[in-house]
């Protein structure tokens, strides 16, 4: 099952202590559709809780500046972003990308980006070969969840475009065009990388921008 929160009819869980705010929105316009998660530190953060924090926003990073050859394989990708979540000794158990419809379907093919798994009944690879090409709208959106402690995602949608082309063929990379503040409460910033700092400063310089005259 998905790790989604679901209130029943008596109420929904109160917001308090320490822990994390998960929140999965999105919305329909004439523009386009849209789906972003942030994730929000609730009081005090444990060690731990940094740590998922800082390794879930590391492997959003991490794909959201992928370079990769026009045409690979959507499934080929899910690596870099699972990194270091996997050097973590943590995982998730959803697609760490999905395509996302034209005012039509949040979910939409052709691409996921997800590693393929093994068929129970089959012992065979699901496999989604689907090429990532230029134009395509994916979502970036690794994450942890702890069941009975917390969940974090961090959920950009990207666009896929032109980079380069060489003698070694036609390269794209990824436009983040979601703009929202990630919440750094919960970073550990000696653990990213010098590219993903810049990544990171940049985004929120880019962010401010662009939505603070709003």
């Amino acid at each position: 099952a998905l790790p989604h929160y679901q209130p029943d009819k008596s109420g929904g869980a109160p917001i308090k202590g320490n822990g994390f705010l998960l929140i999965d929105s999105g919305a329909q316009f004439p523009e386009g559709t849209t789906d972003i998660t942030r994730t929000k530190l609730i009081g005090k953060a444990t060690d731990l809780m940094k740590e998922d924090y800082t390794a879930v926003l590391r492997a959003n990073i991490r794909l959201a500046m992928a370079v990769f050859p026009d045409g690979i394989s959507s499934q080929l990708l899910d690596p870099l972003a699972r990194e270091p979540i996997w050097q973590h000794f943590a995982n998730f158990g959803h697609g760490t990308g999905h395509g996302v419809g034209f005012f039509l379907n949040v979910h939409e093919g052709p691409q996921r980006i997800s590693y393929p798994r093994i068929s129970p009944r089959s012992d065979a690879f699901i496999s989604k070969e689907t090429a990532m090409s230029e134009g395509m709208v994916t979502s970036d959106e690794p994450g942890i969840y702890r069941p009975g402690r917390w969940g974090i995602r961090i959920e950009n949608l990207v666009a896929t475009e032109f980079a380069e082309e060489n003698e070694f063929g036609r390269f794209l990379k990824f436009k983040t065009l979601t703009l929202c503040p990630i919440d750094l409460s919960a970073v550990i910033p000696e653990r990213l990388q010098p590219d993903e700092k810049k990544w990171l400063n940049e985004y929120h310089t880019l962010v401010r921008q662009k939505v603070l005259p709003h």
